[in-house]
């Protein structure tokens, strides 16, 4: 008997459907060893050697692998073929002591009957460089985290940590909710014209020039500038100038990466990153979708085949192209070798698989097969019209412009549907007399740049090159886990008080962890490792002696503790004494001056706007104990509750608003 072990049971259950008895399939559920996570666990004076443990979850599994291992004829280790993968593999060899057993390496970038026979046929090593690059990661996080969390334990709130790529993330949304705070819109106009040829439809066309003058986007910066204009205009006589048309075409997407799945996962969906990696690890785990941790656009000639087959049977022959599509990364990183993510069998089309899966796990199928046979699929060709039209005047002239836009061929956007703008003209001539139905001023004013969310981060760190693949969602998580990042009712991302302080304390004590171009070279010497250029234990070691005396210098450089509080005008409702404004790892709130003898608290409200704090609310003696007040409080995922001060004695709480309630009373 062979053991084949991989990190899920769904995968394992899959591929136990191709194989015969000769074979038993079973599940590490994932890691087995790792760090110890109450010591730091690396001999940072011994070269860095890392000493890892069973998990304390895995040490029963393990223990079974063993066993099942001694009564096989050879082990075989097929899990994912990245570097988590990788290093999951040679963790197994350690754990179950493989070195005295036959053991292979086989991988596989889909789980299909093919695939797995296939790989069984070309086993390998295991790829010493991939685990090396693993392990590098693994021991920087360590030692970043394990250090630095600490510290900002001791000088600023209990809870708090710190990460290389997550504290990078939290900064880009820091300054980028600076940049929306420190913005000050301009005010600029534009004006456009309502038109009618006889026997035609309106239309509107903008002013672009004077004379010979154009007008930019903010040339026009006042009313009266433009009344000016709308004064000059009277009694022009309007005619079209010039037609321009051409003949525009849209070229299908790439085939999805990791990345810009869960990109527009996001942009359709709704789904977060976290969610749309567990429906995509689900869909491969059931061998419907190639591996989904890749930056890759390659596709394998067999995929493209069938999905010329597919397209040609579904769409026709005018949906095919005269040669397959190819894709390149313009990432430097990105490992070629993997595949796009796509359907297993392009002839599955999603509804002869809708009533198998769920309904979130069949939105996501449907969307990576439309993507992924939309590009082999032709351009979508539209014409585009430009038309210049003269508003003439003795000794002036003002020109006009109107587009349009008109759909001619659907090509791909057949399988892969997007929302158009269309936008049909009349059928003008030039020369042809227009009358002038209205004269259209419009104020406007510049806009900041949005705040990131889910998707706009995760393109923001593959553009920096700012983590891989498998970090994306974990590093999204992790940052809104720890409360320096929320997501408002718009789904925004925005940064705390406590994520705004830690980032500044890092940005000027400890400005290499979250610089940027710092980063992405940390990454680049990563990939360098799984490129076999470079050792492990240099590039940690070019990192820590640096980190190491900065972190020592400002450990005796700056106070035991920060300043974290503020004075307010208000009074304890439990004491009488002052109340001052707090910061906590959950952000700002109210405590008595009094504590430890008092310790009332209420959470800080904001005003919609993010301006200043108002009063906590506070809604009368609480109608359990009589004692305590009823005041408004937040739970740790920042649901609004109402409570009593005095918790823990009285456990008062609900949801609804008591003074909601009463006034509901009054209306009856």
């Amino acid at each position: 008997m062979k053991l084949i072990i991989v990190e899920s049971p769904t995968k394992a259950k899959t591929i136990a459907k191709f194989l015969g008895e000769e074979f038993k399939i079973e599940s590490s559920y994932g890691h087995v060893r790792d760090l110890p996570e109450k010591q730091l666990g690396v001999d940072v004076e011994n070269n860095f050697e890392p000493k890892y443990v069973i998990l304390p979850k895995a040490k029963k599994r393990v223990a079974e692998l063993k066993s099942e291992a001694k009564k096989a004829i050879e082990v075989v280790l097929a899990t994912d073929e990245d570097r988590e993968g990788e290093a999951i593999a040679w963790h197994l060899t350690q754990a179950l002591s493989l070195g005295k057993i036959k053991f292979e390496r086989i991988v596989f970038h889909e789980i299909t009957e093919n695939a797995i026979k296939e790989a069984l046929k070309n086993p390998r090593e295991i790829n010493m460089k991939q685990v090396d690059a693993q392990q590098a990661r693994r021991i920087l996080d360590r030692l970043v985290g394990y250090k630095l969390s600490p510290f900002l334990r001791k000088k600023v709130a209990k809870g708090l940590s710190a990460g290389r790529v997550q504290s990078v993330a939290v900064r880009l949304v820091a300054e980028r909710a600076k940049e929306i705070s420190d913005f000050k819109p301009e005010e600029y106009w534009t004006i456009a014209a309502r038109l009618k040829a006889e026997n035609k439809t309106e239309f509107e066309a903008q002013l672009t020039k004077i004379e010979e003058k154009k007008i930019e986007k903010l040339s026009l910066k006042t009313k009266d500038a433009v009344d000016k204009i709308v004064a000059g205009l009277n009694g022009a006589n309007w005619n079209v100038l010039k037609i321009e048309k051409k003949e525009v075409k849209r070229q299908p997407l790439p085939p999805f990466t990791t990345s810009t799945l869960q990109q527009t996962a996001w942009a359709w969906f709704g789904f977060g990153a976290k969610q749309t990696m567990i429906l995509a690890q689900q869909l491969y785990e059931t061998g419907l979708i190639t591996y989904m941790r890749t930056d890759s656009f390659n596709l394998s000639k067999e995929s493209v085949a069938a999905a010329v087959k597919k397209i040609k049977n579904d769409f026709g022959e005018n949906y095919l192209t005269t040669a397959p599509r190819i894709y390149k990364t313009k990432s430097k990183t990105a490992q070629e070798a993997h595949e796009a993510i796509r359907p297993t069998v392009p002839d599955n089309d999603p509804e002869t698989l809708r009533a198998n899966l769920l309904p979130q796990q069949f939105k996501l199928y449907d969307l990576i097969w439309r993507r992924f046979i939309a590009s082999q699929m032709p351009n979508a060709v539209f014409e585009a019209v430009g038309v210049d039209i003269s508003a003439e005047k003795p000794g002036t002239n003002y020109i006009f412009r109107a587009t349009g836009n008109t759909l001619k061929f659907d090509g791909f956007l057949k399988a892969y549907p997007q929302k158009l703008s269309e936008n049909s003209l009349p059928a003008l001539e030039e020369k042809e007399i227009l009358e002038l139905k209205e004269l259209i001023p419009a104020q406007h004013f510049t806009e900041p740049p949005a705040y990131y969310n889910e998707a706009s981060l995760i393109k923001a760190l593959e553009e920096n090159g700012i983590g891989r693949p498998s970090t994306y969602a974990p590093t999204l998580a992790t940052i809104q886990a720890r409360r320096y990042v929320i997501k408002d009712e718009q789904k925004r991302l925005k940064p705390t008080d406590i994520g705004i302080l830690v980032n500044d304390l890092l940005v000027k004590h400890f400005p290499k962890i979250v610089d940027i171009e710092f980063t992405t070279r940390m990454e680049e010497d990563l990939d360098e490792i799984a490129e076999g250029k470079r050792g492990w234990q240099s590039v940690i070691k070019e990192f820590w002696e640096p980190f190491k005396k900065n972190l020592d210098e400002k450990s005796l450089e700056l106070a035991a503790k920060e300043t974290l509080t503020e004075k307010t005008e208000l009074k304890c409702p439990k004491c009488g004494k002052e109340l001052v404004i707090r910061l906590g790892r959950f952000g700002k709130f109210y405590a008595c001056s009094g504590f430890p003898n008092c310790r009332h608290t209420a959470p800080l409200e904001k005003s919609s706007g993010g301006g200043e704090a108002t009063k906590p609310e506070d809604l009368g003696p609480c109608k359990k104990c009589a004692t305590g007040r009823i005041v408004r409080r937040r739970t740790k995922k920042g649901r609004t509750f109402w409570g009593c001060s005095e918790w823990p004695k009285c456990d008062y709480a609900t949801w609804e608003n008591p003074r909601k309630n009463e006034m509901e009373k009054t209306d009856e």
